[in-house]
């Protein structure tokens, strides 16, 4: 747990203060499955430099933050991080969602199944389905079907690369054929890798058990799944991270390279896992709306 215990108390710390202006957003709820025997949820909110964390997730949900005009707009699903123990949900869920919206991106917070609860394929089962509700309303929801991204943070990052080079390995019923690959991926400190060697152990055995089947250690070792057809990607990492190496993301930006898809990384020399005091939110959150702006992500 001492992972965990650094992940929270010295992570949650360097964004949740910043500034909100006033936006104009409809927030409402959409569950995932139906799930009549759900475990009841463990709600953490007793300080508010921690912001709102969960844990003991048994039912999935998507928050959705979505401006209030009817111009086509993008949309991101976000993965909050938690080591596939517990969600960040506010800190790297919410907060980060009306930021979005306030460069008119709708947003939608996954609260995804945690493998305590089920099993090891449930959280990518659950961001394909996100992608598929979203864009099966994106006329309703005033959302551009050929712009959703998904963005995750460190164990987030990992179900965000997962999903993004795996949408083909269907986990859900779609009769219809709905398109689950994202449009792009934003990933931050994320873990890719279940390697021995650069990947996060903690997050590996909390999604697949102490006694890891080799094959599900291969499959979601996510570098090694890049092909021409991978999203196009933004990383951000800090060279200082004492959790998730940052290799983790200098080798699925290689393969990105390799593959020739458009991706850009940015190491910044110190902040540690979470960007813990630096760089400030604005500086790394503007980059990536920087880099939507100029793939014509976002207008």
């Amino acid at each position: 747990m001492r992972y965990l215990f650094f992940l929270i108390v010295f992570s949650l710390t360097s964004f949740l203060g910043y500034a909100q202006e006033n936006v104009e957003y409809d927030v409402f709820e959409i569950p995932l499955h139906e799930n009549k025997n759900a475990v009841s949820e463990e709600i953490h909110n007793n300080d508010p430099a921690f912001g709102l964390l969960i844990n003991n997730i048994s039912n999935s949900v998507l928050k959705a933050f979505i401006p209030r005009n009817n111009t086509p707009k993008a949309a991101v699903i976000i993965c909050p991080g938690g080591g596939y123990h517990v969600l960040l949900f506010e800190r790297e869920g919410t907060k980060v969602a009306e930021a979005f919206n306030k460069h008119n991106i709708a947003a939608f917070v996954l609260k995804y199944r945690l493998p305590g609860n089920t099993n090891s394929m449930a959280p990518l089962q659950d961001a394909q389905r996100a992608i598929q509700i979203i864009r099966k309303n994106s006329e309703k929801w005033g959302v551009n079907p050929d712009k959703i991204g998904i963005m995750g943070f460190s164990a987030g990052g990992h179900l965000a690369a997962s999903l993004g080079v795996h949408y083909d390995s269907v986990l859900v019923e779609n009769k219809e054929k709905t398109n689950l690959r994202p449009d792009f991926m934003v990933l931050v400190n994320p873990v890719i890798s279940f390697t021995d060697s650069i990947g996060h152990l903690g997050s590996r055995e909390n999604l697949l058990g102490k006694s890891s089947d080799e094959n599900l250690v291969r499959f979601f070792s996510n570098e090694l799944y890049v092909t021409e057809n991978t999203p196009k990607t933004i990383l951000l990492h800090t060279d200082d991270d004492q959790v998730v190496p940052v290799e983790n993301s200098f080798y699925f930006y290689s393969e990105l390279h390799r593959h020739k898809v458009p991706s850009e990384l940015h190491v910044y020399s110190r902040g540690d896992h979470g960007f813990i005091q630096i760089p400030e939110f604005e500086e790394w959150f503007d980059r990536c709306i920087r880099w939507m702006k100029i793939e014509k992500i976002y207008n």
